[in-house]
């Protein structure tokens, strides 16, 4: 019973650096979190809209929510975290959604470059200036 000695391996051949993959390009079209947006502001209901109300409100407009499930999940959290929409009911990505009136009049009065410093807030409804007193 005389062991042999495995052969050494052959030395691997070196490797090439790799190369980065091109970027892919962007695709066209409203992101996840705008289509979010659109289907919350345009419901009537008072309580908000739930998640499954919204996931067949996205199927409607083209979106393939079952591919894309998570991606809609995590869109709808950010929107939350960031104040865009308020969760009415459930925790995380389940419950119920609507848009943040404070945070829609906060983006609605506009304050321009001029009006910073000035103290002066520019009106978009009426385009003029108004103080800020």
């Amino acid at each position: 019973m005389a062991e042999v000695a495995p052969a050494p391996a052959a030395a691997a051949p070196a490797k090439a650096p790799k190369k980065k993959a091109a970027a892919r390009p962007k695709k066209a079209g409203p992101s996840v979190g705008e289509l979010i947006v659109k289907a919350v502001s345009a419901s009537k209901e008072r309580s908000g809209v739930s998640l499954a109300a919204l996931k067949k409100a996205l199927a409607a407009g083209g979106y393939d929510v079952e591919k894309n499930n998570t991606r809609v999940k995590l869109a709808i959290k950010s929107l939350v975290t960031k104040g865009t929409l308020v969760q009415t009911k459930g925790t995380g990505a389940s419950g119920s959604f609507k848009i943040n009136k404070k945070q829609a009049e906060r983006t609605n009065t506009a304050r321009c470059v001029i009006g910073v410093y000035f103290n002066v807030r520019f009106h978009p409804l009426t385009y003029s200036m108004t103080e800020d007193y």
